[in-house]
């Protein structure tokens, strides 16, 4: 069983809350401040015509680390984005989508792997929303909506709203099989689960950084399956870093990189990729085997635990289709997480209830707690 003491320490968070966000934004760990804050201090007194070349090492470095946790073929497949939304969005313009083709996207699922790819209305380009059930993707509905002109499906590897794991590897078949860009958000899964792109057979793959990732806002990646660079166009916005030459500014020779980087466009938020490298660094250092081992557990808890005195959940029963996403289902769901907080128990309001999402570093007691205000407060409510 992991050992969290340690851990603990990392997150001065705890000191004062039992943090239950992080399928929300995460609490900032200690390694990924002090990247940040000595970076930002260095900028202070060294010239970024020196302090430069370790900036790049820096993000290249982080780049391999994103390679090695979804198990990409080459660094080559990665860059990095903004947001999520970020690179939906570069994989939307730039796929070679015509009026009368559609894309599937599944209801419930978050925005950002939503309105991209709405937002090709204007090129005749249909969305069309296939319903989940009992939480999820079913891979039978989902197959039932394809048609000749499908050419795009786009999911989440974990539904926001409910929790639920989704199959990603037998939609990837499914794609494969039936010649379908497959594009994934994979921000509510990667940092808490193992994600292999080239067994899910996944195309594009995006994630922000601030929940499971452990990183901060305003910094994530996008991966590209390298065979498919080259039928994206770059992209609505181009800049000098997604061209062969970059640095030569007035030879205008405009050739796209070979390599994902050709998404890039400009200046990189390198304080946020030094945080994001140190949290990555720490997740890896755990293991992402037990990270999900344990986010598990401590749902486990959770889940017997509140069942057992008597409240709702909105939660699979198959520990497959688990995630560390617990919906606890309440008549006031607002009054309910105002008076969590009250007891210094962090969670927010989803559908009909509040979500409770536990990381590694929480503990049993933690979880406890939840179940033992609830009984407190209830009456009130």
């Amino acid at each position: 069983m992991l050992d969290v003491t340690s851990y603990r320490k990392l997150f001065p968070m705890v000191e004062k809350y039992a943090f239950f966000n992080h399928a929300g934004v995460s609490a900032l760990n200690t390694h990924a401040a002090d990247a940040m804050r000595t970076f930002a201090e260095q900028s202070t007194t060294i010239p970024f015509t020196e302090a430069g070349l370790a900036a790049f090492h820096t993000m290249n470095e982080l780049r391999e680390r994103f390679a090695t946790l979804i198990n990409a073929r080459s660094v080559d497949e990665i860059v990095l984005m903004p947001n999520t939304a970020a690179g939906i969005n570069t994989a939307a313009l730039g796929l070679p989508l015509r009026t009368g083709d559609n894309v599937l996207v599944i209801d419930g699922d978050y925005p950002a792997n939503i309105y991209p790819w709405m937002n090709l209305a204007h090129r005749g380009v249909l969305t069309k929303f296939v319903p989940t059930h009992n939480g999820g993707v079913d891979l039978s509905l989902l197959e039932s909506r394809i048609d000749s002109h499908t050419r795009v499906i786009a999911m989440s590897t974990v539904q926001f709203a409910t929790g639920f794991r989704n199959d990603v590897v037998s939609a990837g078949q499914l794609c494969r099989d039936r010649n379908i860009y497959f594009a994934v958000d994979g921000i509510q899964s990667l940092g808490a689960f193992p994600l292999d792109v080239q067994a899910a057979n996944i195309d594009f793959l995006s994630c922000g950084s601030q929940k499971w990732l452990l990183g901060p806002m305003g910094v994530g990646f996008m991966y590209v399956r390298r065979e498919l660079l080259d039928d994206l166009i770059p992209g609505p916005y181009v800049g000098a870093a997604s061209t062969v030459d970059w640095l030569n500014f007035l030879d205008y020779n405009f050739s796209p990189l070979p390599t994902a980087e050709r998404f890039a466009l400009g200046s990189p938020n390198f304080i946020g990729m030094h945080g994001l490298n140190a949290s990555v660094a720490l997740l890896q250092g755990v293991g992402i085997d037990h990270v999900s081992e344990r986010i598990l557990s401590l749902t486990d808890v959770a889940i017997n635990d509140l069942r057992e005195r008597g409240y709702r959940l909105s939660v699979s029963t198959d520990r497959a289709h688990r995630s560390g996403i617990v919906i606890v289902e309440v008549n006031d769901p607002e009054a309910t997480c105002d008076q969590l907080t009250k007891a210094n128990i962090i969670t927010v309001v989803r559908g009909k209830g509040f979500r409770i999402a536990p990381h590694f570093y929480n503990t049993e007691e933690e979880i406890l707690r939840v179940g033992e205000v609830l009984d407190q407060v209830s009456p009130e409510l």
